[in-house]
């Protein structure tokens, strides 16, 4: 089913533009629902997204195509899902949300969760690194990502496009591994960072890829620097959980919250701002990979677009008033 359903993806950005459409419609269940990141969140059906995200984008990207670096499947609620991630890649000939193109290639950082029924998709998640694109096309909006921001890379051994039938104990042991993770990030404290022991759950030297704003860090020093310091000063009050989809296979996990986590901008710092004291939400994507009994790499995907228009920062508003976007 896994390899069946990556099969027809690929196909329909590999084949001929104008039967693309019917491709995408093909792929999805009569009363199928799509849910994406901030600009596209007012979308709610399969067919309003072709309209209104893949057609614009097609146009924008006409060679564009999939790359999947990891993709998985698994039961969550008695439910089929199948998690994906990787980036498209093509050139962007035509605008796309208001900026110009850059006539070079643009590449897409995705995540992906479907839940199918008879090999039809009838819910789907997707957040796209959008803040990523912006800043291939020269129109980075805050301050600079303190993390490394470049194309992320898939699984250190290439294995992330599982094939055959996963060890049960291999899969037992990833969720297992993950859960005990998540569950000690819970215990902070609201005053030292080494009151979650998060060591005890990764490999010395992990790898951990944040989207456009974080960026990607290696080990728990750079990590707390890069990404955790700022995000728990931000919002000490952080809650997660309530997950659409969790699922494990092998020794890939993935999860995803819409939202999964609420909080508080009690805290500055984060992505630049000053804090606004709201109360906010956050579309939240991860996959996991474990080595051993440790957790190895971590490919992060969060709103930002949606969360900083939460935070009182209108990233597009702010490009149109500064007249960096072009009509539509």
């Amino acid at each position: 089913m896994r390899l069946a359903h990556r099969t027809r993806v690929c196909e329909a950005f590999s084949c001929a533009k104008d039967v693309r459409k019917a491709r995408l419609s093909a792929l999805y269940a009569p009363n199928g629902k799509w849910f994406g990141s901030r600009p596209f969140d007012h979308v709610e059906t399969a067919a309003e997204a072709i309209a209104m995200f893949w057609e614009p984008l097609l146009d924008a990207v006409p060679d564009l195509e999939r790359r999947e670096d990891i993709s998985l499947a698994g039961l969550w609620r008695d439910s089929v899902w199948i998690a994906a991630t990787g980036h498209y890649q093509g050139n962007f000939l035509r605008p796309w949300l208001g900026a110009f193109p850059t006539r070079g290639i643009i590449r897409l950082r995705f995540g992906e969760f479907s839940r199918m029924e008879s090999g039809k998709i009838v819910e789907q998640y997707t957040i796209i690194d959008i803040l990523d694109f912006l800043r291939q096309a020269d129109l980075w909006p805050i301050v600079p990502s303190l993390g490394c921001v470049d194309l992320t890379p898939g699984p250190r051994e290439h294995d992330g496009l599982l094939s055959g039938v996963a060890d049960s104990r291999e899969t037992v042991l990833s969720m297992q591994v993950v859960e005990a993770m998540i569950a000690g990030l819970m215990r902070y404290d609201r005053v030292s960072l080494d009151s979650m022991e998060q060591w005890k759950f990764w490999s010395p030297h992990f790898s951990w890829y944040g989207p456009a704003g974080i960026g990607a860090c290696r080990g728990q020093e750079q990590y707390r620097r890069v990404h955790q310091g700022p995000f728990l000063n931000a919002f000490p009050d952080r809650v997660g959980g309530d997950h659409k989809c969790r699922i494990a296979e092998g020794r890939f996990v993935a999860s995803t919250g819409w939202p999964s986590i609420r909080a508080t901008h009690t805290g500055g710092g984060f992505l630049g701002l000053p804090p606004t004291g709201r109360k906010i939400t956050m579309r939240v994507m991860d996959f996991w990979k474990r080595d051993g009994d440790l957790l190895d790499e971590n490919w992060v995907f969060i709103d930002l677009i949606d969360l900083l228009h939460q935070m009182d920062f209108d990233v597009f508003g702010r490009l149109r008033e500064s007249g960096h976007l072009s009509p539509e």
